[in-house]
């Protein structure tokens, strides 16, 4: 069996190989090239220390040289290469006490997390497998190496990336390991928000995102991410919905493309249903006011993964305003334009048109032309040339100060006031007119 090493990849291997040292290409990268797809990096494995590896690479990084890496670089392109390690003992469910150099490969792959992850190769040798990783790539199988208890009690992120891994290539995973992961899934409570947020998105974002229901099921989302819990068991008695609030969700994340932020705007969607639900005489569920309810934990769980800001307010106001539905008038879909900013405009319509596709077939099509009358009237707003953010109204501050509108507050609120009055009649943003009724009215 034969991988096609990147150049770069094969010369570090050679090198280290030239010095009388043992080297392979490991992990990830070697399950992706046998599953024909691209790797993202290639990791290389070595019996060779990592002062001898700096000894043999004119330019190196220190990695993380405590645990046996070290980075060479290649014309400015970086390799992780790690010498054969054993683990010593693990206290925190996430690093182990010592690390021991070995000089033996079977042993650095006996310590990693699933049989697919566990395979080596080199030109020289070929593939490494210790583990019967081919065996269980074959048969689309997420197995532990080993005892599926001790790999999770070595790090319990490792119960994440089961499921992570199974839904971006579509596995399965293995019954043994499987009970593991139940049995020990509470260990999550020990990682940092950082690693959660990382294997919460790549699990997202991938071809099965409906794997949320296995993280559920397994109860993993109990710990990092209890508020799914809850929309899981939330019943919607409407004649719009056919599924419980969560699956809804699951279905809702099926119908949007990968993306970061849409994903995670279909996630967080109606996660303040369960807050908001009431009940009239006919016993028909209602959710009022469950859009802004969603966004306030949309944001709150988002701070506690330790979100980038600009990520958290685009899904914030995704989630605030998926339930807007304005008349299909121009003037009302300017102003949900200007509320959603006009970059996320068309993401919030690939949100809705998700959300009504998730649930129940009554008056689907009409809801479905709704929505592709409002993208009509937005592109109609486009092409116009209509006034739809403050940077495109005739005057600006600078107008403003020559006028003598002193800077601050003031001059905020008569440039917001002439906005609304361009937004409502389009025809008057021209800079002689809204000059004028600056004197006239404000001056």
């Amino acid at each position: 069996m034969t991988i096609q090493l990147p150049e770069k990849v094969k010369y570090i291997i050679e090198e280290l190989e030239r010095h009388g040292w043992e080297a392979y290409a490991v992990g990830g990268c070697v399950r992706d090239s046998l599953l024909g797809r691209n790797p993202n990096d290639w990791d290389i494995t070595t019996s060779a220390k990592p002062e001898q590896v700096k000894e043999i690479f004119h330019r190196t990084v220190d990695t993380g040289i405590q645990h046996g890496t070290v980075t060479v670089m290649l014309n400015r392109e970086g390799f992780e290469v790690t010498t054969y390690r054993i683990d010593g003992e693990y206290e925190d469910n996430r690093h182990p006490k010592e690390v021991i150099f070995t000089s033996d490969l079977v042993e650095d792959l006996k310590r990693r997390d699933f049989t697919i992850n566990a395979m080596a190769y080199n030109p020289r040798t070929g593939l490494v497998d210790a583990f019967n990783g081919m065996e269980d790539m074959r048969n689309k199988c997420i197995r532990c190496v080993g005892n599926a208890r001790e790999r999770f009690c070595e790090d319990a992120l490792r119960i994440l990336r089961a499921v992570r891994f199974g839904a971006q290539l579509k596995f399965a995973i293995a019954e043994e390991t499987r009970q593991a992961m139940k049995e020990l899934s509470g260990n999550l409570s020990y990682i940092s928000a950082e690693r959660i947020q990382t294997e919460l998105l790549k699990l997202l974002v991938s071809e099965e995102p409906q794997r949320f229901k296995e993280a559920y099921e397994l109860g993993i989302t109990g710990i990092i991410l209890p508020e799914f819990d809850e929309i899981m068991t939330c019943t919607q008695e409407n004649i719009h919905h056919c599924y419980t609030v969560g699956q809804h969700t699951l279905e809702s994340l099926q119908h949007i493309e990968p993306d970061k932020v849409l994903r995670l705007a279909l996630l967080f969607h109606d996660f303040g249903k369960p807050k908001t639900k009431t009940m009239d005489e006919q016993q028909t569920a209602h959710f009022c006011g469950h859009a802004m309810e969603s966004a306030r934990m949309a944001e709150t769980i988002m701070k506690r993964l330790k979100f980038d800001n600009d990520t958290m307010g685009k899904v914030v106001k995704l989630v605030e305003l998926h339930d807007h539905r304005p008349l299909l008038k121009k003037k009302s879909v300017k102003k949900l334009i200007v509320k959603s900013g006009p970059e996320l405009f068309l993401p919030l319509l690939k949100v809705k048109y998700a959300d009504t596709m998730a649930q129940s077939r009554y008056r689907r099509e009409e809801k479905l032309a709704y929505l592709a009358e409002l993208k009509c009237i937005y592109e109609r707003v486009l092409e116009e040339k209509e006034c739809i953010s403050l940077k495109e109204l005739a005057v600006n501050g600078k107008d403003m100060i020559a006028l003598g509108v002193p800077q601050g507050k003031r001059m905020g609120e008569i440039l917001k006031e002439l906005f609304e009055l361009v937004l409502e009649e389009p025809e008057r943003n021209n800079r002689e007119e809204l000059l004028a009724l600056v004197k006239e009215r404000y001056l």
